[in-house]
């Protein structure tokens, strides 16, 4: 079985990022607003960016740092611009709430 991380961006131009085993239906579910939570209120959505994972522990990893990182770092991450990812999670100040720099 695979997992995927997964981002959507949302009507409003912001971004979701969730795991799943099953992708296809889990962006119908957030596409129709059946989905309870953030991406409710916010539909449509568009899929940017998913990613194949070998466990669900992996994927609920990726999710949470994902979840933590700035707009633009999404982004960078989105284009494939690995190097702009690193630049800004050097240039990252550590979180009041968390302790991550990323």
């Amino acid at each position: 079985m695979s997992f995927w991380v997964y981002i959507l961006e949302c009507a409003d131009g912001s971004y979701y990022t969730g795991h799943t085993d099953d992708l296809d239906r889990r962006i119908a579910q957030h596409q129709s607003g059946e989905m309870p939570g953030y991406t409710q209120t916010r539909h449509p959505v568009v899929l940017r960016f998913c990613q194949d994972i070998a466990t669900r522990e992996e994927a609920l990893f990726m999710e949470r740092r994902i979840k933590g990182w700035s707009h633009k770092k999404k982004e960078a991450m989105m284009r494939g611009d690995w190097a702009e990812v690193s630049r800004l999670a050097k240039s990252a100040r550590p979180s009041t709430s968390s302790g991550r720099t990323d």
